[in-house]
């Protein structure tokens, strides 16, 4: 009787546990979209003052961004995420059209077309999400089969190399190596062997070497970076600034909002660099509070992509957290001069609506997959419940 007391017992707390949603995974979303929406006021306060007369224009904005990707990640979450295997295929295909749309009729700012809707919208950043759905499915499907190279690796290279290069003519490279560095992680935790993912290096790594190369923007970058190696005092502004942000905040910070580097030093303070804001305002506390919530994300996703009810699952989750893994090591080793000089987002922070509502959107499919898993083991528990009630009833004095 005591060890059938403490079978119901486990039985009712993985069913409780089951109903739960991954509140963790909220909490740290919620904590970092908070510490975002306070950099965002403090970086551009000044500057929506001199532009529209209200300090509150740029970041009642991104509140509204916020509110919105807030509303996808609980609808999101809410949906079984089987759903997406399903429209895999119709998800990149919208993804790859809103690419070649930015390429045709984008607006033009600096020499490169990203965005479409007088800056409103970035098709790169929910082509991030429809590239991990998709190469999700597709890895999915293959099983054993994605060990051969014309199975394997060369069908995935063509698909990558279509995405990726829409995104260079942008031109973007940043984003494009960040989608080429997800897309192969996914391929190698799917079960690809260890050739194909060193000939898919070699040959990712001289494509884009190549093309950095003959990209004077980018070439440009790339001897920024090594003659700073050589001499730091000939590292570009933007890279100078940041670490001078970093620096002078101590350990502390200056304070919230009373940083100096984003009043026209620090270049493009409120999206690229607001992580030298936060070095400088919040100090190396706020910097490793912001690291610390990232990788708490970081356990959160892997470890839901580990309980995953089913293949699919496992890819999607593994696929969703080391995209915003990636660019968040990207974005704060830019910041630190520890790589060349890139333009990407930091993930929840910057400011932009495209990239924060495609980030909360991941997180609520994150949500659903974890909820998937956990509502199999409610449905598992329920089973082994019905099943000792049953056998106790027969089991009764009296009972035939």
């Amino acid at each position: 009787m005591a060890t059938t007391g403490v079978t119901i017992r486990r039985i009712e707390r993985a069913r409780t546990a089951a109903r739960r949603s991954d509140y963790l995974l909220v909490l740290v979303t919620l904590a970092l979209l908070a510490i975002g929406l306070m950099m965002v006021y403090s970086t551009t306060f000044d500057w929506a003052y001199q532009a529209t007369g209200n300090p509150l224009t740029f970041f009642l904005r991104q509140m509204v961004w916020a509110a919105l990707g807030l509303v996808g990640m609980a609808v999101l979450s809410r949906v079984d995420y089987g759903w997406w295997r399903r429209l895999a295929v119709p998800v990149l295909v919208l993804a790859i059209g809103a690419l070649v749309l930015v390429l045709l009729v984008g607006d033009e700012t600096f020499g490169a077309r990203r965005t479409l809707l007088r800056g409103s919208l970035q098709p790169s950043e929910p082509a991030k999400l429809a590239i991990v759905i998709y190469v999700a499915a597709w890895l999915s499907s293959k099983g054993e089969k994605l060990r051969r190279i014309t199975y394997g690796l060369i069908p995935f290279s063509v698909l990558i190399g279509v995405v990726v290069g829409l995104i260079v003519l942008e031109p973007d490279f940043s984003t494009a190596i960040l989608i080429a560095l997800v897309a192969g992680a996914m391929f190698f935790v799917a079960g690809a062997d260890l050739l194909q993912i060193l000939i898919g290096g070699l040959v990712g790594g001289g494509t884009f070497y190549l093309l950095i190369t003959h990209s004077a923007h980018a070439s440009q970058r790339l001897a920024d970076y090594v003659a700073a190696w050589q001499r730091p005092e000939q590292a570009s502004h933007h890279v100078r600034q940041a670490l001078i942000a970093l620096g002078s905040g101590g350990i502390f910070g200056r304070g919230l909002g009373a940083g100096y580097q984003k009043f026209g030093y620090l270049p493009a303070p409120h999206t690229d660099s607001i992580f030298a804001v936060v070095g400088e305002e919040l100090g190396l506390v706020g910097c490793l509070l912001v690291i610390g919530l990232f990788a708490l994300l970081a356990q959160r996703g892997f470890k839901i992509a580990l309980e995953a009810r089913d293949g699919f699952g496992a890819l999607l989750a593994s696929g969703i957290t080391f995209w915003l893994v990636f660019q968040t090591l990207i974005n704060i080793a830019v910041m630190t001069a520890v790589v060349p000089f890139t333009g990407i987002p930091l993930p929840f922070l910057s400011a932009g609506g495209s990239s924060l509502v495609s980030c909360l959107a991941a997180v609520g499919v994150l949500l659903s997959v974890s909820r998937g898993s956990r509502l199999e083991v409610e449905g598992r528990a329920s089973a082994l419940l019905r099943g000792w009630d049953r056998r106790t009833r027969l089991s009764r004095p009296g009972r035939r």
